[in-house]
């Protein structure tokens, strides 16, 4: 199985891209029997094919020395790639009757062209590499951690605003809020930037505690796991499940959402990972970069 992943090359993925490419370009111009399921099936194995690359490069550069992981121009660009690729995907889902590809995917493929270009360059170090996807996971947990608690809060407006209209006070001058559409839209886009910043968080933490240590302390990611695959499963059925889109139902979704984050940040603030700082950091990361005499 390892040898079947390290196996995999660009050529692997972009192949998979340039198809899924293809079958959007010509949906005006021939008529392919299940094109739809064919281009998600293709675009699903571009990103695994892609994902799977980026894994193999990371477990290859794990191997000591000094080369940061996932620290350079060519991996950035890819991940960026992979992330672009993902949002076809999603779009795609949501309206299968467009054609949002003729316009991401070939932005996809030429970021991937451009990364081949900075191939050859030289990593950052690993020391350099930890403070960058340090940076990288504050800023996306700190976005996550403000989408979820502005969908709580429009939740609350939303409960509010339910409950005078059905008492008949909702056109009083003292408290004027938005419209119930507005909440619940407002709801459904905290979830999904919620969703995205934490899934960037949680790898950008893998990322760095690879770098920093060489392996991850999965105890201290526990948490900030189960708040991930929450909100994965509470968009999923948002996004999936048309019910769920109706009513106080996504409401209820961001509430529960809040719940998640308020352990998750109780958690991670309660140990060593919330507390450590930067000279604790560079003493830690010495044994990983190795000492020269």
């Amino acid at each position: 199985m390892g040898s079947f992943f390290f196996g995999i090359s660009l050529t692997c993925f972009v192949g998979s891209y340039v198809v899924a490419m293809l079958l959007d370009l010509t949906r005006s111009a021939v008529q392919i029997p299940g094109r739809g399921l064919l281009t998600i099936v293709f675009t699903v194995a571009g990103l695994f094919a892609h994902a799977a690359y980026l894994v193999a490069r990371a477990v290859g550069q794990n191997t000591g020395g000094d080369i940061g992981l996932l620290a350079g121009w060519y991996d950035w660009s890819l991940l960026v790639a992979w992330g672009m690729a993902a949002c076809f995907l999603i779009l795609y889902l949501r309206r299968p009757d467009t054609s949002v590809g003729v316009f991401l995917l070939p932005t996809v493929l030429v970021v991937v062209g451009l990364a081949s270009l900075t191939r050859d360059w030289t990593p950052f170090s690993r020391v350099e590499a930890v403070g960058l996807w340090r940076t990288v996971h504050g800023l996306a947990m700190m976005v996550g951690a403000a989408s979820v608690l502005l969908g709580f809060i429009a939740g609350l407006m939303y409960l509010t605003q339910a409950h005078r209209l059905k008492l008949k006070k909702a056109g009083r001058r003292r408290l004027k809020l938005p419209a119930l559409e507005w909440l619940q839209g407002m709801n459904r886009h905290c979830l999904v930037v919620s969703t995205a910043a934490v899934a960037v968080g949680v790898m950008a933490g893998v990322v760095m505690n690879l770098n920093q240590w060489g392996n991850v302390p999965w105890n201290e990611v526990v948490l900030p796991l189960i708040l991930f695959a929450w909100l994965l499963a509470a968009t999923s059925v948002e996004f999936f499940y048309r019910p769920a889109r109706e009513g106080r139902k996504i409401v209820y979704l961001t509430l529960a959402s809040f719940g998640f984050l308020v352990l998750a940040m109780y958690g991670v603030l309660s140990s060593e990972h919330g507390r450590s700082s930067v000279e604790t950091l560079s003493v830690r990361v010495a044994p990983v970069v190795g000492e020269k005499s």
